[in-house]
């Protein structure tokens, strides 16, 4: 593929975001874990969960600060490689990235502070508290940004306006209750908490191999398992969710995740694996599972999913509208107040498909001098590129059901086999660390990519949304994220390894005043028991 200056903003974009996707979910996840390890210390008062608390701690402010280095960047972007796009829909999209930075980030950020210097200066309830809204600060800053991105994937609350060529918000709770929008954050929320759990366990593992911090260590596992168990289950039964809203939003997108060409009779079977072969339009060696892809995209026996044929078929018409709506813009904007009844009710009529006539810009500057080859081409830009979508997609279901089965694993040896783990299983949970990663990349990629060609669903091509840069100014950024990310990449990787080397600090002092309150207490019921008892 020939680089333009949109396909390297897609690029550096892509590279930027998807780094900086490799903190969020430990994040996201390490701070719960975090705090039901101190809301355990606090109730039971043993210094080895405090002990815990501090050193996940650690781990979980080294991810915090480079997911704080690496998020700033992107938000830039928008202004820097995407101009048009942030003056097209920067009403909408702007909103929830503004309330993410001045509620949930700087939130994050002060409570962060506090936990990590207010170990002596707090009571254990305020600490505690503290801690959980670390936790609650870190899942609402994920929140807003899930709510801007699910509003690219399902343009709900807004309307565009001739006269200033924007997307304008009508409904700000639309916005904020849009299907996808919830529906992505609480699916990615609990990817987070699984790859905190994976993390733990592996972390763990590796301290047990080498009979190092082993109290710390089992009773670490326990609590990763019982959460990531329960996270594990909740990431199937919501990535389920994600694929039902996709079936009424974003139809393309699931026909290309299931490499269906032609329109299957309901209910639709599931494509287990297969070949999809693009230029023969269809998906070799297939191997099907009956009614499940019906069942999970329509909830239905009888409602049928369009093949990518047929929703090709349909964007032509669309685009063929669209091009009415965009003739009928052109004399709004040159008559404004003098424009006659019919052309306003023409342009109502059809502005639901503006966006599909911008996408024969990328061929002819004036839409309403399109040929038929062109608008079938405009029609099959629509389908994005099936093969990586389908095998991203399975990568990702594949790891799913395989945290099920580990957390599974571990819980039961966690609460029935007094915390003693094989060796194969131990073996097993170190290597399987950067599996929920992956399976994230695999999630994230299946969503952005398979929305192409647009950026925003509908509205807004992405060969349109980028700024007037040269290639070389790009291409130069790009290079130099590419050394940056990978300096920090290299300091996070250092700063963990060298902290889990080191291992948990014990706390001298409280340790030994526990055991001697311990011991305390053991000797007055060795004392109580020795009154207690008839003179002989």
């Amino acid at each position: 593929m020939e680089f333009g200056i949109v396909e390297l903003s897609r690029l550096q974009f892509a590279m930027t975001a998807m780094y900086h996707f490799l903190f969020v979910p430990l994040t996201l996840g390490l701070s719960v874990v975090v705090a039901v390890m101190e809301t355990v210390y606090v109730m039971t008062n043993r210094p080895v969960w405090r002990q815990m608390t501090k050193f996940w701690g650690n781990l979980f402010g080294i991810n915090f600060a480079m997911g704080v280095a690496t998020g700033i960047t992107m938000e830039f972007q928008f202004g820097m490689n995407w101009s048009y796009y942030s003056h097209y829909v920067g009403d909408i999209f702007g909103a929830p990235l503004a309330i993410e930075g001045l509620m949930a980030f700087f939130m994050e950020a002060t409570f962060v502070g506090l936990f990590f210097f207010g170990w002596d200066k707090l009571s254990k309830v305020g600490h505690l508290t503290v801690t959980w809204l670390v936790a609650i600060a870190s899942n609402f800053s994920a929140l807003w940004i899930l709510i801007a991105n699910g509003w690219m994937q399902n343009p709900v609350g807004a309307e565009f306006n001739p006269m200033t060529m924007r997307m304008e918000m009508t409904d700000f709770f639309e916005v904020l209750f849009n299907e996808v929008a919830q529906a992505k954050f609480v699916h990615t929320v609990s990817a987070g908490y699984v790859t905190a759990a994976v993390f733990v366990i592996g972390v763990s593992a590796w301290y047990l191999l080498r009979d190092r911090h082993v109290e710390l260590a089992r009773r670490s596992i326990t609590v990763a398992a019982a959460f990531g168990l329960a996270s594990a289950f909740s990431v199937v039964l919501l990535g389920d969710e994600s694929g039902y809203t996709a079936t009424h939003n974003q139809k393309m997108k699931l026909a290309a995740i299931e490499g269906m060409w032609q329109t299957e009779p309901a209910p639709a079977p599931f494509t287990l694996i297969g070949l999809p072969d693009q230029e023969a339009r269809q998906t070799h060696y297939a191997i099907h599972i009956p009614f499940v892809m019906g069942l999970i995209g329509t909830r239905s026996l009888t409602t049928v999913i369009p093949g990518i044929d047929q929703l090709v078929a349909t964007a032509e018409d669309r685009v063929r509208s669209g091009i009415i709506a965009y003739d009928a813009l052109l004399t709004l904007r040159a008559e404004r107040a003098a424009t006659p009844p019919e052309v306003v009710q023409r342009f109502e009529a059809h502005s639901a498909d503006l966006g599909f006539a911008f996408l024969l810009k990328k061929y002819v500057d004036d839409p309403r001098e399109a040929t038929d080859a062109q608008i079938k081409q405009a029609a099959g830009d629509t389908v994005p590129t099936v093969w990586p979508l389908f095998w991203a997609f399975r990568i990702m279901v594949a790891l799913g059901f395989s945290f099920i089965v580990t957390m599974a694993y571990f819980f039961w040896r966690a609460s029935f086999r007094q915390m003693r783990y094989p060796r194969w299983a131990l073996h097993l949970a170190v290597w399987m660390i950067p599996a929920p990663w992956i399976a994230a990349e695999m999630g994230w990629f299946v969503a952005e990519f398979g929305r192409q060609p647009w950026t925003v669903d509908g509205v807004l091509p992405t060969a349109l949304s980028v700024s007037a840069l040269s290639i070389t100014e790009v291409a130069m950024t790009l290079a130099g994220f590419v050394i940056f990310y990978t300096v920090l990449f290299i300091i996070e990787m250092g700063l963990m390894l060298k902290y889990i080397r080191k291992g948990p600090f014990q706390d001298v002092e409280e340790t030994e005043a526990w055991v001697a309150r311990h011991r305390a207490r053991l000797a007055g019921r060795q004392n109580a028991d020795a009154i207690a008892q008839p003179a002989e």
